[in-house]
Order: structure tokens, then sequence, then C-alpha cells
């Protein structure tokens, strides 16, 4: 996965959700605690930790720092701040080696955290819809890229629908829900 995989989740999470940017984003975001605004607030946090940690080699653990947004930015320049760090990831991801590792629970490459990017924004994009009562699916192409990479256990099935229920978020038929799971970036 590249730094335009990453753009491209971040645009449709923005495509999908400006138009609602005026509704109230203090309701729970699907079935998490936190609200939708704390929601896309958390996918820029991630999208900026993955880029600190691809361009800062970390070995060892994440960088001490963190992204803080206003408490007072209004969902459209959360949004905006969402476009932002995955600018940042997306510049970071292209400009690093292949062979590049940084950690994450062990060594992961570029294309890793390119998929775990498009993951927090697609599945984050998900519940604040859900929060919203707006209708939406996962792209197939981001939902089987992110399946190939990081859940390659993954079972067969249209890739949105699998990848919702490998993240406790959806139902398969003849599948238990999920209530736990982990992806695996970490690479050898």
């Amino acid at each position: 996965m590249t730094g335009a995989d990453v753009r491209d989740a971040a645009d449709e999470m923005i495509r999908v959700l400006m138009p609602h940017r005026d509704r109230d984003w203090s309701v729970p975001a699907g079935t998490l605690t936190w609200s939708c605004w704390t929601t896309a607030a958390h996918v820029a946090h991630d999208l900026l930790a993955y880029a600190g940690q691809v361009s800062g080699l970390s070995q060892d653990g994440y960088l001490p720092y963190d992204l803080r947004v206003s408490p007072t930015a209004s969902p459209a320049r959360v949004l905006d701040v969402v476009r932002a760090c995955a600018g940042l990831l997306a510049v970071a991801v292209d400009a690093a080696e292949p062979t590049v590792r940084a950690w994450h629970f062990g060594p992961c490459d570029p294309a890793g955290f390119a998929a775990m990017g498009v993951a927090e924004a697609v599945l984050h994009t998900h519940d604040v819809t859900l929060g919203l009562g707006v209708p939406w699916r996962p792209p197939q192409r981001l939902s089987a890229l992110v399946l190939r990479r990081l859940f390659p256990d993954a079972p067969a099935g249209a890739a949105p629908e699998v990848l919702l229920w490998m993240t406790g978020r959806g139902e398969l038929p003849g599948r238990a829900r999920r209530t736990s799971w982990s992806w695996r970036a970490a690479v050898g």
C-alpha cells in the first residue's frame, strides 16, 4: 500500500462526512463510547502517529508526542486536520524505502503503516456514519487492500463486509460476531 491509498481513504472520509458537518457530532460513533467528533480526531491522531513512526524510524515504541485537536474545532475543521495528517503519512510512506522498519508492536514496514492509516480512516468513517445515521459502506478496493495486508487470515467474501466482521463491526453469515480482534502490521 502507498501514500495514494492513505489519501484516498481520507478523501473518502471527508467526502462522506463533510456534508454532515453541521449535525450534532457529540453523539456516540456507532458502537464506540467515543463521540463522532472524538472518533474523527482519533483518526487524525493515528495518522500523525504513524507518519512520525515511519519518518522517525522509532524502533522500540511510539515517539513521545501527541496530537491535540482544539476542543472548540468544528467537525469541518477536524476533517481538515484528518486531511493534513493523512497527507503527512502519505508523504512519509512514499519517501521511505520499502525495507525501512519502524515500531508498531514489532517491526512494521511503510506499507503496513499505510494499511493501518487506511484502516483507521475507513473503519472510523463507518463508526461516525452509524452515529450520524448516514448510510455508507467502506469502499471495496480499500477494504480489500486492508484485508490483504492486515488480516491475511480473513475469510472469503465481499471485502467491506469481511473487514467490518474482522473488526467486530458487522455480521457474516455462519460466523459468530467477533468481540476481540487485532491486525497484523508487523513484518519480519
